[in-house]
């Protein structure tokens, strides 16, 4: 089950990337609405990532 999972998230994955260089090159709309929804998608999963990051250094550092 886990398996079928995580493939699923990888054709999602390859399907937005796609996408986002389809839409570089002047796709159709909903090319470039997808394209825009997974680069809102990605870079708040970056800001996510590095605040939980960041956090774990600043606790560190006020020994």
């Amino acid at each position: 089950m886990a398996v079928l999972v995580l493939s699923g998230v990888l054709v999602l994955a390859i399907g937005a990337f796609v996408c986002v260089a389809w839409a570089a090159r002047g796709g159709p709309r909903w090319v470039r609405v997808v394209s825009a929804v997974t680069l809102v998608v990605c870079e708040v999963v970056s800001q996510t990532a590095s605040r939980g990051r960041s956090g774990g250094r600043q606790g560190a550092s006020d020994d």
